[in-house]
């Protein structure tokens, strides 16, 4: 593992680098691979600094970004750069509209768009267009980003678009899985909520719970943050060490509407 700590290239929803910082988790030593399959941001992949992983999320234009910093690193900084000197507010929605029929470019729009919209968030609407509005950071590109070492990290990670269960399915004896799913609760108004213009159902939690269930008669060691409430603690009830965790949520935009909220880890 590395021995540097890295902090995300991306601000993500629901991002867990708090729990690091709040002295509430450390990733257990494990000899295998890394195995998360709901990156998102990346805080604990990169907060942990394994020399082997497998990640994937359901996002395929996410999952872009992590390729081009992996493989096409110098083509991606170029391509971001150019989005820094043209930033202004007309060029983030004429950006915002555009279609990239190559991967580097896709990145580098995909990340511009991330720093420099509303507080970081991803949302899609029903077309699958990324739609969330210009907010108030101008800076593209920071003294604190570290291009070089978030490529370095990603040397040894295999990264795929894919089902959760797929890559869960992959762990075996030795490797660690991370996983941070949406946080679907059974009594939802709907039983669902949206995730990435698919529906992460009730039906997804219990086909999570199973599949970590089944890595670890395998032997894979295991961490799952998930929503505290009572329909997802019954349906890990008597499976692995159930923890509660405090936090305050980022996503008001105002810092005095960010409540104090809890939320469950479970632990192999």
């Amino acid at each position: 593992m590395s021995k540097e700590p890295l902090k995300p290239f991306l601000k993500w929803a629901g991002g867990k680098r708090w729990m690091f910082e709040s002295g509430q988790f450390a990733t257990p030593s494990f000899p295998g691979r890394y195995v998360e399959p709901f990156l998102g941001g990346g805080a604990v992949f990169f907060e942990t600094g394994p020399e082997r992983a497998v990640l994937s999320d359901s996002n395929e234009r996410l999952i872009e970004v992590y390729v081009a910093i992996r493989d096409d690193l110098d083509r991606l900084v170029l391509l971001l750069q150019g989005h820094a000197a043209a930033h202004s507010k007309s060029y983030y929605y004429e950006t915002r509209s555009r279609s990239f029929p190559d991967l580097a470019e896709r990145a580098a729009q995909f990340l511009y768009l991330n720093r420099t919209c509303w507080n970081g968030l991803y949302r899609e609407n029903l077309k699958g267009q990324f739609n969330v509005p210009i907010g108030t950071k101008q800076t593209v590109i920071s003294t604190a980003d570290n291009f070089i070492a978030w490529s370095a990290a990603l040397q040894g990670a295999e990264l795929a678009t894919s089902d959760f269960e797929q890559t869960i399915n992959r762990a075996g004896e030795g490797d660690f899985i991370f996983a941070d799913p949406p946080y679907t609760v059974r009594h939802n108004m709907n039983g669902f909520v949206k995730y990435n213009q698919n529906i992460f159902a009730w039906n997804d939690q219990v086909r999570l719970r199973d599949a970590i269930r089944r890595a670890a008669a395998r032997g894979a060691l295991f961490a799952i943050t998930n929503a505290d409430h009572e329909s997802v603690r019954d349906l890990y009830r008597d499976f692995g060490h159930h923890r509660q965790l405090g936090r305050h949520s980022v996503i008001a935009a105002k810092a005095m509407h960010r409540a104090q909220s809890t939320e469950l880890l479970i632990t192999s």
